[in-house]
This record gives C-alpha cells, structure tokens and sequence, in this order.
C-alpha cells in the first residue's frame, strides 16, 4: 500500500477533509479511508499514476513560482534601497526529519530578526512520523520567535501537510496530529501577527540541513548566529 504520507502530500484539502470523515463514519484507519477517496478521484487511471500527475503539477507549480520570485527580486533590486533598518517583521523557516520514517526525529530550523538577529536550532526530538517532525520543528522556530519578543513574523516551510493542518477548521485536521496543531495555535495566537508559508525544499535547504545535522549527533542546540 503507498505510504499515507505520500498520499497526504498530494491530496487537495477537500479529499482529506472527505477522507476524515469516512475514516468516522465507516470506521476504518485515515490512511485506508484516504486511499478509498483518492482512488475514486483516480477515475479510470491508478492511484500511482494520479499521485505521479499531481506531484508533476506541483513541480511545474512551484517552478512558477521560483519565477515569479526572481523576476520580483529583480525588480526590487533595480530600486532605492532604504538604509534605515526594519523595526519589525520576523522570518522563520523548519523542517524536520524522521530516520527512518517512522523513527528517530531530528528538527532544525531558522530564526531572523528585521535588525540582523539570527539563530538556528538543531534538535534530537525522540521518535515519530516525518509529520511529526515538522510539527515539531515549527513548535520550536515559533517557540523562539516568542521568546525574542517577535509580534509578526512569516514562517516558511516545505510541509503542505502540517501547513495545511494548521489551517484546517475545527475538527477537520489530522486527528493524531491535533495536540501539535493545538499548541502551534495556540503559540500563534500569543506573538500576535503570524503567517506560515509553504516553500519548495529547494529553498528549505538549511533548515533540512539542520534537522539532519540532529540526527547525526547526540547533542542537541539553540544556538545564536
């Protein structure tokens, strides 16, 4: 059977919320449940090749949008720079990593302040899913923008998963997930103006880096850059 987590990654928020609910009322597994509601969106093709296409669509997605941005920070860079420093805005990114998947979990992340401060997290974090992970590693980037004292900040990651999970409405997310999105809220709610932004792994490099960089050693750091 294809990994729920490989399933999870493709589905569009409708089907999982589809996926939940027939997990409740037939009383099977969400993995079992999701690849009924992916097979009927499947239509007369395989469950592999609707993965196979959708993974090629968000490529080509995420290619656009690597165009977009360069074309933007052309454009920017062609303009007056303000040598004033920002006073506010915060940027965050996480990743987590799982060894194997499940396993032993390693989290890393990154932390940048709008007058150059920075810091960099690489965690041991037990075990669990790759879901997990993420959940964590977004935890601990959140955990320390409010132990800066940050009031808005964006915060990237290449987890469509968890990203979507925290946005999901009451009772539709992930039920074993949920304590994590729980407290990712509820963080959220205490540094005021937070967004989280998905991003290709392409440029999630450093904070994967880090998280394998935990899983390669026992000691475990919050370190200031």
């Amino acid at each position: 059977m294809i990994a729920f987590e490989e399933l999870l990654a493709v589905a569009y928020k409708k089907e999982r919320m589809q996926s939940q609910r027939l997990a409740r009322g037939a009383a099977i597994s969400e993995h079992a449940a999701l690849v009924r509601t992916l097979e009927k969106a499947a239509g007369g093709q395989s469950l592999r090749d609707l993965i196979d296409a959708r993974r090629a669509a968000q490529a080509r997605h995420a290619d656009a949008l690597r165009s977009r941005e360069i074309r933007r920070a052309e454009r920017a860079s062609r303009k007056p720079r303000n040598t004033e420093p920002e006073t506010s805005g915060w940027r965050g990114w996480f990743d987590g990593s799982a060894r194997p998947n499940p396993g032993r979990l390693g989290i890393g992340g990154m932390l940048v302040g709008p007058l150059g401060e920075a810091f960099e997290i690489s965690l041991a974090a037990g075990n669990g899913d790759s879901s997990v992970a993420e959940y964590l590693a977004l935890i601990a980037v959140l955990e320390a923008a409010q132990r800066a004292g940050a009031t808005d900040a964006v915060i990237y990651g290449d987890s469509r998963v968890v990203i979507d999970d925290v946005g999901a409405p009451d009772g539709a997310g992930i039920r074993s997930l949920a304590h994590h999105a729980a407290r990712v809220r509820a963080l959220i709610a205490q540094i005021g103006d937070v967004r989280l932004q998905w991003i290709p792994r392409a440029r999630n490099v450093r904070a994967d880096a880090l998280s394998r960089e935990a899983l390669g050693s026992a000691r475990s750091t919050v370190e200031a850059a």
